[in-house]
């Protein structure tokens, strides 16, 4: 389960808990091999000798900081992004060293729309974007497994707000 249970309030029942789908670490996937590879044929390329040593150590931890950057940091912020929909709110938090929580209550959400773009097609992910009555506005969601049954999953519970069965009152068409 991605959201804790600590997170919610009493008699709030979790419906739907993800996180972003592991596509979004193919960047940085792809940025690992690259800076490995870099390496590689620099320690090949560099002369042996004093010199040589030297410049192929700084070559190396210029490559490791680069793999921090470019690798590590988006892994970590890839575990620590968590979304939850409860039957009450849409819940997200997200950080590494601060964490950043945005709460939406469900009577808030004007609006759902998804984004499936051709590379999330293949992967059966997209992004979900939830306007909400507030200064805010707009909650974008990327990369969300399953983005349609999660859209449809919050839909049911918009009408369910409602409790006459009545379509709940924001854009049509979705």
């Amino acid at each position: 389960m991605a959201i804790s249970s600590k997170l919610l309030n009493p008699g709030e029942t979790l419906v739907v808990s993800s996180r972003q789908h592991p596509k979004a670490l193919f960047v940085p996937i792809l940025a690992l091999v690259f800076f490995l590879a870099v390496g590689v044929v620099l320690q090949v390329v560099l002369p042996d000798g004093d010199a040589g040593t030297w410049a192929s150590r700084v070559v190396w931890v210029l490559c490791a900081l680069a793999i921090i950057w470019f690798v590590l940091r988006p892994f970590l912020d890839w575990m620590t992004t968590v979304y939850g929909v409860t039957d009450r709110r849409l819940i997200t938090r997200r950080g590494i060293l601060t964490r950043k929580g945005h709460d939406i209550p469900l009577s808030r959400i004007s609006d759902l729309s998804i984004e499936i773009n051709l590379i999330d097609r293949p992967f059966g992910c997209g992004s979900l974007i939830v306007t909400d009555a507030s200064t805010f506005g707009e909650v974008r969601l990327n990369d969300i497994p399953r983005v349609e049954e999660t859209q449809r999953r919050i839909n049911e519970l918009l009408h369910a707000l409602d409790g006459r069965g009545a379509p709940h009152p924001r854009s049509e068409g979705v």
